[in-house]
Order: structure tokens, then sequence, then C-alpha cells
């Protein structure tokens, strides 16, 4: 049955049946009529021996059979992931790209331009065919197929249509607010998760997962129903960036000796208020302080300069932790943070402006190991300049296009966002190398907290609650998990 608007949180569960995918509803319109560069179609069409010896050609140091073997892993819990990547400097001119974050709940379909040959669902239905459904198969419950989301009701109702096309099933597309009192969704003794759609309570075999807000308060970490991703993936990295910090740490010392590794800025999880100042000190007076737990470019304050300190210590909630991290900045800013990255940003335009840009890299994994799934780029509202000149220093360098209003509802900032189609990719200045490194990159980043979610279970599968408190010493997140 083909929705006759697109939903939003807070409306009703709607069954979407096979043939109700269409494309004006499930890609930003300056997609549409896209098509994805050519550059970008070639590294899609590469597999996972050329990818390593591509990446070996530009790294000597890395072992290409271990390149290999990690894109040809099959993640256990975490399949799903989308990669925010910055293309920075060093002080002595090394270019490379640094992972700022991993997101277990990705966009990245609707801004997807297509391949000169494929059909408009395809992203969609890659993603669902090759990854999404093989998960599902595990599961041991008799039930439905949902799609459950608390935001991007655009692409959440895509994978809808483009699962009910791959089954030939009626999907439910399940919209559950972040304060909703009675969410259209439970989970069962047993753990299995149950959905109430339009022919009242019904079990669900497999779901794929969209809840970016603290998914936690709404379903458990470890569910019979297959989850795509599972709670489980967030806490252990996928929404906690101060956990996500220690399982890039440990996998970078698990590889070390095949020359492969996580680059990210210095972080410091989990910092309590009374000690931020002194992190920011040491790290040169600059630095990005992150909420833990948030996302979609929510609770991110960039500090460059004693002005923005302060008015983040006047807004800061007494008792919280926070993650700060190594500001990327201008090379012309002041600093005595060591190493220094800077930003490279988009080419400059005709009025020789540069800006900050992100590239997000979305990948998925199926029993063949990881492909890209979708990516696309971001820029800052205002110009990269080698002084402020008192313009906030998040205008400049944070790049999410979503936009939270106060009565909780999204928007987004479309006209920053930058296709990787032939009007848009040129401006980044990303080649071929460059392309590689972030799918690497990427993929290492998924696996690391796939390994840190492994750690949080106890021998049975069941969710390790004492293990997560001692490996994220959060008070207040444990007490809202045993809640």
């Amino acid at each position: 049955m083909r929705p006759d608007v697109t939903p939003q949180p807070g409306r009703e569960v709607l069954l979407v049946g096979p043939g109700s995918f269409e494309a004006v509803r499930h890609y930003y319109p300056q997609v549409l009529g896209a098509r994805v560069h050519p550059l970008v179609e070639r590294f899609l069409a590469m597999d996972h021996g050329q990818v390593a010896a591509h990446h070996a050609r530009r790294h000597p140091e890395a072992n290409p059979g271990a390149v290999a073997r990690v894109l040809a892993t099959v993640p256990r819990h975490f399949h799903w992931a989308g990669a925010d990547l910055f293309n920075v400097a060093t002080e002595d001119g090394r270019r490379h790209l640094v992972v700022l974050e991993t997101n277990s709940s990705p966009s990245g379909q609707k801004s997807m331009p297509r391949g000169a040959s494929e059909q408009p669902s395809c992203g969609y239905r890659r993603l669902i065919e090759g990854s999404f459904l093989p998960c599902a198969a595990a599961s041991p419950i008799d039930g439905e197929l949902a799609v459950v989301y608390d935001k991007n009701a655009m692409e959440c109702s895509g994978y809808a249509a483009a699962l009910a096309d791959a089954t030939g099933e009626r999907v439910l597309l399940v919209p559950v607010a972040e304060a909703d009192r009675d969410p259209p969704l439970r989970v069962h003794a047993g753990g299995v998760l149950h959905v109430r759609g339009p022919a009242g309570w019904r079990p669900v075999r497999a779901a794929l997962r969209y809840l970016t807000q603290q998914p936690w308060t709404r379903l458990p970490p470890v569910t019979a129903t297959v989850i795509y991703n599972p709670v489980l993936a967030c806490l252990a990295g996928g929404r906690n960036k101060a956990l996500a910090a220690r399982a890039y740490a440990d996998l970078n010392a698990e590889v070390a000796t095949t020359g492969l590794r996580i680059e990210t800025p210095e972080t410091l999880p989990l910092v309590p208020l009374a000690e931020v100042r002194a992190m920011v000190a040491g790290l040169g007076g600059a630095a990005v302080i992150k909420t833990p737990y948030s996302n979609a470019g929510q609770g991110i304050f960039t500090v460059v300069g004693p002005g923005e300190l302060d008015a983040f210590m006047r807004l800061a909630e007494p008792g919280a932790r926070f993650v700060v991290q190594a500001l990327v900045g201008h090379a012309a800013w002041d600093s005595r943070a060591a190493p220094r990255l800077h930003h490279v940003g988009t080419v400059p335009c005709a009025r020789g402006e540069v800006h900050v840009a992100d590239l997000r890299f979305v990948v998925s994994a199926g029993p063949q190991g990881f492909s890209p799934a979708a990516l696309y780029a971001r820029r800052a509202r205002r110009p990269l300049r080698a002084s402020l000149d008192g313009v906030a220093s998040r205008q400049v360098l944070l790049t999410n296009l979503s936009v939270r209003a106060p009565d909780g509802s999204w928007r987004q900032e479309t006209e920053r966002l930058l296709p990787v189609d032939h009007a848009h990719f040129d401006a980044l200045g990303l080649g071929l190398d460059e392309l590689v490194d972030a799918y690497l990159q990427t993929v290492l980043a998924v696996l690391a907290i796939d390994r840190m979610a492994a750690r949080l279970l106890r021998a049975d599968g069941s969710f390790d609650h004492a293990g997560f408190a001692a490996l994220n010493p959060d008070p207040r997140l444990a007490a809202a998990l045993q809640a």
C-alpha cells in the first residue's frame, strides 16, 4: 500500500507494500537527476583485491593481505555504518583522512546519485539484499519485517519500500518519537519486538533501526528479534563517542604490525566538567567538546579561544561528562597542540573561498564482507579564513546538515550538501587515493566498534552491565540502562 504522504515521527504506523518505491520521495531534489562522478563510479566498481593493491601503492608500510582480510571480515553485530571524515594536513605537509566519529544509523542513500545504468531504488535495494536480509535470515522469530525510525523519514520510508520489493511482503514503517509516551513498539519477555500496526500488536522477526536519539531509551541492547543495527552497537561506539575512542585505540594496538591504523584527532573521553578547562589547555587552548551520546550535530561545541570556552562552561550541566578532542582548524590559528592538524578544505571557489567539508562514507557488510553503500560531503556555513574576525567558530567548522527546532522537529540545510556527482565532487579535491583511504578507515572503525560490542556480552549472550560500566564509567548512563 502506498503511503499518501511522507511519514513523520509521531504519526501512525504504516504498511508499505511492494511497488511503492518512488524516487521523488526518497532522494533529495538535487540528486534526482544527477549521475555519480566517473571517478567515484570507478572506485565503487573495485573489488577487495583491487582496493588492497591500490592502498599498498600509496602505503607501502601496510600489508596488502591484511587489507584484503579486513575488507572481507564479516562483523558479528555492526553491519551498517557511516564514518564522518576530514581531509587534513599536518604541519609537515602530510595529508590524510581522520575519522571524527562513526554513526550506527547513517544517512546516505537520499544523497547518493545513481550510476548511468542503475534503477531508482539501486542503493536502497543493494543494502537490503546484500546486508539486511542475510542478517534477517538468522532470526528465530516468526513475524513481520519493520523499519523503525525517529527522523529521516525520506530515507527510512525508502528502505521500507525497497524491503517490500525485495521480499514481496508488506513492511511495517514505524515512527517512534524520542519522547513518545505510548510508543508503537515494545519488547516482550524473551526479547521479541512487537509493533502496534493497523492489525494490532504483531511480532517482528527483523527490523532496520534508524533510532538516532539515545536509542537505548526505546530498545534494550540485546533482543531475540534481529535488529539491524542492535542498540548494543550504539553503546559500543556507534552512538557513544567515549567508548568509540577506546575501541579505536584497542584495534590500533591489535593491527599495529600490519601497518594499518585508525587515524583520529587526539581524543580524551568522559572528561568531568571540572577538568574540561585543563584538558582544553593541554590541547593548546583549542578543542572540540562533545556530549558523548549525542548525534546529528547536536551537543558539539567548538572552542577557539577563552571566550568560547567560557560560554561552554556557562551552558554545561554540572555533573555531566564530555569527550574533548583536538581541534582541526586553520594553519594560521594560534594553538600549541601537537600534532597539529589543519583542514585542507574544498577547492577554492571563484571568490577564492575555501570551506571546511567532511566526507560521510557509508558501508554495509554481508556474507562476503564489506562494500561501500553511499557517500556524500557537507560543507560548513562560513568560509575558512586565517582570522575568525568575530565569527563563531562553529559557523566555520561544523558541517552537519541537521538542524533541530525548539519544538523538537528537524530540518535539513541541503544547500550545503555536496553530492558525489559531476557538479560537486571535483570541489572536494579528493582523488582515488582519498576514496580508498576513506573506505578503509571506515571499515576499520566499524570493526573496532564491532569488537567492542562483543566485549559487552556475557557468555550467554546477554548484556554485561557491570562490564560496560567498567569500560564506560558514566553513572548516569549506567542508571539509564538499568531502568
